[in-house]
Parts: structure tokens; C-alpha cells; sequence
């Protein structure tokens, strides 16, 4: 939801998807969220995956990423930890306290 909803902060709302498509089983094309389509998957041995997919005629681009083992999140849990005593307000998202 965090990368959909930077998405939605820098670009213009666009539904996806022809105009007279039909969804014949609810949810099948994932949760909408300003036209942006969005699939959950849950697997064994999978913590954390994401992708992002962008396409245009005949091409897509793919940003992705995977995280196999809690491990992977420990740096940032070790600096949120640290700059924690150093801030007098809530702030949300990683990205606003890096350095």
C-alpha cells in the first residue's frame, strides 16, 4: 500500500485495463486503489516480495523485490532504533529518517 500510494502522489489517476472489461469473479483483478491494480501473494518461505510493474505498447519495465529471511530488515530496525531518541514527533516511512 506505502509504494501505491507514493504512486498516486506522482502521477495523474488513470484507470487501468480496457473500458469494457469484465471482472467475473470479485477481486480477481486485485484491490483497485486510484487505478492502480494490487495483488497480495502469500507463500511459504516468501517474507517479503514486491513488484512493480509499468508497460506500454509491445514493453514492460519491472522493479522487483525479495526478501527471503526477517534478516534483510534488521539494518533499518537497528537505525530506526538509534534515530528514535532523537525525534519529538511521529514520522511514517523509513525514507524520512535516512540520512
Amino acid at each position: 500500500m506505502k509504494t501505491a500510494n507514493m504512486m498516486e502522489e506522482t502521477r495523474k489517476s488513470k484507470q487501468q485495463g480496457h473500458p469494457d472489461e469484465k471482472e467475473t469473479l470479485d477481486g480477481a483483478r486485485g484491490a483497485d486503489t486510484d487505478g492502480i491494480h494490487i495483488h497480495s501473494i502469500r507463500l511459504p518461505g516468501l517474507v517479503a516480495h514486491q513488484e512493480v510493474l509499468f508497460g506500454g505498447p509491445g514493453q514492460t519495465l519491472s522493479i522487483k523485490h525479495d526478501s527471503y529471511n526477517r534478516a534483510s530488515f534488521m539494518e533499518g530496525v537497528k537505525l530506526s532504533v538509534n534515530k528514535v531518541m532523537e525525534l519529538n514527533k511521529l514520522v511514517y516511512g523509513l525514507e524520512n529518517i535516512l540520512e
